[in-house]
């Protein structure tokens, strides 16, 4: 997917070593900053909800 637009935390302290994730209106997508044409992780929206209620406890 070229057009989304991928963003990584600000926690990060390696622009080039972290997650990124980009919302599409029907997922949110995870990938490597180190294999940004590589594989990607796709989650529902309520997926992705659930996970960062259970990261941020």
């Amino acid at each position: 997917m070229p057009d989304c637009q991928w963003r990584k935390s600000s926690y990060s302290p390696d622009a080039s070593n972290c997650v990124e994730v980009a919302a599409t209106p029907s997922a949110v997508l995870i990938r490597d900053s180190k294999d940004a044409p590589g594989p990607r992780l796709g989650l529902s929206p309520t997926a992705w909800a659930a996970f960062l209620a259970h990261i941020t406890k």
